[in-house]
């Protein structure tokens, strides 16, 4: 029986939305650079039998793209993981959920601003709602902390993680198609693990240990498989079957899950800012997919 292809982008942003939770949950069990040395090796481990031979015969495109391809592993695979887990030790899992929100509009900004892509009034008039959007989950509500400039760490470093993400987005635009989704999947992950490697040496030698319980192994088996592996096949084959358009909407499910997750696992409160700071993202969602 044939899976739905909505049923698998459904369970992607579960997973995706699960990362966060988890990440806040073990943040200090795990140190954050441990944590995403340790999913993209085990993601990397679970992928070298199936993608091995793809990068085998693709070897020589892939080289032809070799510059793209560490961009794309610095930014999707080193660095928005790595800010994310070191974002979480400061600030909520709802928080930075959703900050997370805003890529969508972040990648529309990134795109006029470097490859000159035409916006509608109505598609900047989204852009800046979404942006009062983020400024208030930010500000906790407060005006005040925005002028004075005393902003949530943690906050700060998911905004890092967001502004990667969005790069990444744009710059795997111009991957060539004729390349295997599943051999770049793994190249990058292979690529990210070597980039990790050095912090993760360096992140050890501070003593930041990882004391192996049920609990650790369970977040290291968790990271590794389903936000990393499940979710980027399931994505993909959404992608495939419904379209990039429709596909990219299902991202917006992650706030909703993991600000109940959150709120069921890490007792966290949904205060009035969140919800009016999600309410102007997503009405900036709206005006930028409105056709002028």
């Amino acid at each position: 029986m044939k899976t739905s292809p909505y049923l698998l982008l459904t369970l992607t942003s579960l997973f995706w939305a699960g990362n966060f939770v988890i990440a806040r949950a073990v943040h200090a069990d795990i140190p954050p650079i441990s944590l995403a040395f340790w999913r993209w090796t085990i993601a990397l481990m679970i992928l070298l039998p199936f993608v091995t031979r793809h990068i085998i015969s693709q070897r020589t495109l892939l080289l032809q793209n070799w510059k793209r391809i560490v961009l794309l592993s610095m930014l999707g695979v080193a660095g928005f993981n790595t800010f994310i887990y070191l974002g979480v030790q400061y600030t909520s899992a709802t928080n930075a959920l959703l900050l997370n929100s805003f890529i969508p509009m972040l990648t529309i900004i990134i795109t006029w601003l470097f490859q000159g892509q035409h916006l509608s009034m109505k598609q900047i008039f989204g852009v800046i709602i979404s942006i009062f959007g983020v400024a208030t989950i930010i500000s906790r509500g407060d005006i005040n902390l925005l002028s004075s400039m005393e902003l949530n760490y943690g906050d700060m470093l998911v905004m890092v993680a967001v502004i990667f993400w969005a790069i990444y987005t744009t710059v795997l635009k111009g991957l060539p198609h004729e390349i295997n989704r599943l051999g770049f999947m793994g190249v990058i992950a292979l690529l990210g693990v070597l980039m990790l490697t050095p912090f993760y040496l360096w992140e050890l030698s501070l003593d930041s240990h990882t004391e192996l319980t049920s609990s650790t192994l369970l977040t290291f088996a968790y990271v590794g498989l389903f936000p990393s592996v499940l979710a980027m096949l399931f994505y993909n084959r959404g992608v495939v079957e419904v379209g990039p358009a429709k596909a990219s909407l299902f991202i917006h499910l992650m706030p909703v899950f993991g600000t109940v997750m959150s709120i069921l696992f890490l007792n966290e409160i949904v205060q009035s800012f969140h919800l009016i700071g999600i309410g102007l993202i997503f009405t900036g969602i709206y005006f930028s997919l409105i056709r002028s």
